[in-house]
């Protein structure tokens, strides 16, 4: 049910299905980076590992979002589907990688803590330092090429205008 409401609410902020699907596509790989390190630290799954599954999912988000909308943006000012895509993607790369170290940096003392309470935090960082990794690839370099394809293959879906007529003498 929350992923339908975020689905929504992301549908009604960018307009298009297909931008949706591609900003809900950084989802998978957040929590394959999640997955990936819980195995890597032999952490077994936990609530305290589904929190930081949702939170990273949500950042993940975020910055699927701030990429596209970037990209919306120059489409918006008249720009070709390719130069919009590779000017929007490069103006947030320093966003995105801010978002991501800022987070990751700070879950590294509860990533390897070991006082009291470490044992419930440790899964919970674990989870959002992976999960930001591979969202943080996937948002880079991943996503403004799927979001190419979609922009393109929806310029290749509208229809011609027809020419107007020619005046009758």
């Amino acid at each position: 049910a929350c992923l339908v409401l975020i689905s929504a609410v992301l549908y009604l902020a960018i307009g298009s299905a297909a931008l949706t699907a591609t900003v809900l596509a950084t989802i998978p790989m957040a929590v394959a980076g999640g997955v990936f390190t819980l195995a890597i630290r032999d952490i077994p799954f936990s609530i305290s590992a589904a929190v930081g599954f949702i939170a990273v999912s949500g950042v993940a988000v975020l910055n699927g979002l701030v990429m596209i909308s970037a990209i919306r943006k120059r489409l918006e000012d008249g720009m070709a589907t390719s130069a919009a895509v590779i000017e929007g993607a490069m103006e947030r790369v320093r966003p995105v990688l801010m978002t991501a170290l800022v987070a990751s940096l700070g879950f590294i003392p509860m990533a390897f803590g070991t006082g009291t309470g470490a044992e419930v935090q440790r899964p919970l960082a674990t989870v959002v330092i992976g999960g930001l990794i591979t969202a943080t690839v996937l948002t880079l370099l991943v996503l403004p090429a799927l979001c190419g394809l979609v922009l393109k293959r929806s310029d290749q879906a509208k229809p011609e205008p027809e020419p107007e007529p020619l005046p009758q003498a």
